[in-house]
């Protein structure tokens, strides 16, 4: 019987889905183990939620074939990510890294274009600021894979969220995620939520293009006369369902705050 849960993605890369789907999470947190193939050493991004059972099924699927845990990775700071950090540390003793020290276990914090090598896998570490200030990708160097957390999602567009999440930061992260994919170094995305990417340039393109027609329709909306974020999302998002509202305000925050700083920019300029 298949396990909807549990499926090989790339040679590299196995992804178990948590069992936590909401408004936000899509199906679920994707937790992912790494393993270059003939190797015994596995390592585990987001082990996500709290849940006894998905840690437990980490493990097992990890110990197949002699697998151990040897490394665990977190992506960034938010709960459906992290909140099984000290549970999954007690059950493993495997140290845990992060580029913010809060999410690192008997290890240092990752650092901006590091190279990782566990068990002859190469993982290369990029800052990846925007959807949170601590967000990073992974790219996987033998198989030009990105393992792309939230920074990207299989379905939809992530939110950006004000005060952690900070546009300008993020739409560099895009620019820099696209030039990986036009040299060629990123030719699929593993993402934290939803399905894998196989064309990740149309992706990518699209997240540019969405986050700029966005920009204008609150540019707009500011120049109609809105002054609140509230108002903003009432007027710009009124076709989104009214339960990711609170998202969409705190997305308008940040998109509000960046037009606001490239204003404030362009009258130092003057």
């Amino acid at each position: 019987m298949k396990d909807e849960h549990l499926s090989n993605v790339t040679e590299r890369a196995l992804l178990v889905r948590a069992d936590n789907p909401s408004v936000m999470t899509l199906d679920g947190t994707n937790t992912w183990l790494l393993r270059e193939p003939g190797s015994s050493s596995v390592v585990v991004l987001d082990p996500g939620p709290l849940d006894e059972d998905h840690l437990a099924r980490l493990i097992e699927v990890a110990g197949r074939d002699g697998g151990h845990i040897d490394l665990v990775l977190y992506s960034h700071w938010h709960p459906d990510h992290t909140d099984s950090i000290d549970r999954f540390f007690e059950l493993t003793g495997a140290p845990a890294r992060a580029l913010d020290s809060t999410w690192c276990r008997n290890a240092e914090p990752l650092t901006a274009g590091e190279v990782l090598s566990v068990g002859g896998l190469e993982i290369e570490v990029m800052a990846t600021p925007g959807h949170t200030m601590d967000s990073i990708c992974l790219v996987l160097t033998a198989e030009q894979s990105l393992l792309s957390a939230d920074t990207i999602l299989g379905t939809g567009t992530t939110v950006v969220a004000h005060p952690d999440g900070a546009l300008g930061p993020y739409l560099d992260s895009l620019a820099a995620i696209r030039q990986r994919i036009v040299a060629g170094d990123v030719r699929h995305i593993l993402p934290g939520h939803g399905p894998s990417i196989s064309d990740p340039l149309t992706v990518v393109d699209g997240y540019l293009a969405h986050r700029a027609s966005r920009l204008e329709q609150v540019r707009a909306a500011l120049e109609a006369g809105d002054t609140t974020a509230m108002q903003v999302v009432e007027r710009v998002y009124a076709e989104v369902d009214r339960s990711v509202w609170f998202a969409a305000e705190m997305s308008v925050r940040a998109q509000m705050d960046y037009l606001a700083g490239r204003s404030d920019a362009a009258s130092m300029e003057v």
